[in-house]
């Protein structure tokens, strides 16, 4: 069998799914229908925008099904179309049994990270939060369970320790095109082979939250930089301030932390590139900050709006 013999139905909706949307379909499988979330408004005017997986579909003239639900209907029109295999990356939802048991070839899953760790809607985020040194996306087939299917091919990559989740998100989404042809191509030549995953190593990795992103000072250093790094870009490393939040954009572990006084979160001393802060162990420094209703700012420039910081401490 070759790729060009199979109906695939693509379901997938962020910017993280459209380039294994993209791929599936450079690689001459007959792309019979792609499903993914309405499109939505967005900002202050709510202004509608097409899902960059809707965007692809329609700038390709492939068939675009857009459901708020899963229903009969939709479920009677994805029948008709006859997929062999259903390929999902991010779509947002969680397939009903009878969906997963359309296409004879089942439904595979490119989820991005190495299962069974990080089940859930933000592996991307918790892997850097966690400060693991390894990210991966994993080719599953799925079943009623969230992200608990047999595993039938997973692509790793190293994370570097200064690497943001948004960069990290921007790699993945092109190793989530890899594997998922080399699961596709193992298919058609009868060698893709599915490993039942070990439950008992499973690790969760749950959809952010703002409050996600608040600085624990007394973490140790390398925690507190691996958190800045792990909610950049959203929800964003923030610390109060007056009747609002500085944010935090971007901090390195300092190499003088160790062994200088100091409660949690209190300015220690000052680098050429910003304040040096005190954490439950060791000291970072904030290199990019952002006050409420400012630009973001050096950590230098935030240093020369700041009135004496012998002393001063973040909450």
């Amino acid at each position: 069998m070759q790729p060009r013999d199979l109906r695939v139905l693509f379901m997938g909706t962020p910017e993280f799914a459209q380039p294994t949307l993209a791929r599936v379909a450079g690689m001459g499988c007959q792309l019979v229908g792609v499903v993914s979330q309405p499109a939505r408004g967005q900002g202050r005017g709510r202004k509608v925008v097409q899902t960059p997986v809707g965007a692809w579909a329609e700038a390709h003239g492939a068939p675009l099904f857009q459901w708020p639900r899963l229903n009969h209907e939709s479920y009677q029109t994805l029948k008709a179309l006859a997929p062999d295999l259903c390929v999902v990356v991010a779509y947002g939802k969680i397939l009903p049994q009878r969906y997963l048991d359309l296409p004879p070839h089942g439904c595979l899953n490119g989820h991005a990270s190495v299962l069974p760790a990080l089940r859930g809607a933000a592996p991307i985020q918790w892997s850097v939060i966690h400060g693991h040194r390894e990210a991966g996306v994993s080719v599953m087939r799925m079943d009623k369970g969230m992200d608990t299917g047999d595993v039938g091919l997973i692509l790793r990559t190293p994370i570097d320790p200064d690497e943001t989740a948004g960069a990290l998100h921007d790699r993945l989404k092109h190793v989530a095109a890899d594997a998922m042809e080399a699961a596709i191509l193992r298919l058609c030549q009868g060698a893709l082979h599915f490993t039942p995953q070990d439950h008992t190593q499973a690790t969760t990795a749950p959809m952010l939250r703002k409050e996600d992103g608040r600085v624990d000072w007394s973490a140790d250093a390398r925690a507190v930089h691996d958190l800045v790094r792990g909610v950049s870009p959203w929800p964003g490393a923030w610390v109060p301030e007056g009747d609002g939040a500085l944010k935090i954009h971007a901090t390195r572990v300092s190499d003088e932390g160790e062994g200088l006084p100091g409660a949690p979160g209190e300015i220690i001393g000052v680098e050429a590139d910003g304040p040096r802060v005190r954490c439950g162990r060791g000291a970072v420094v904030l290199t990019q900050l952002q006050r409420p209703g400012r630009k973001i700012t050096t950590g230098a420039g935030y240093l020369c709006g700041l009135r004496g910081w012998e002393g001063a401490r973040f909450e």
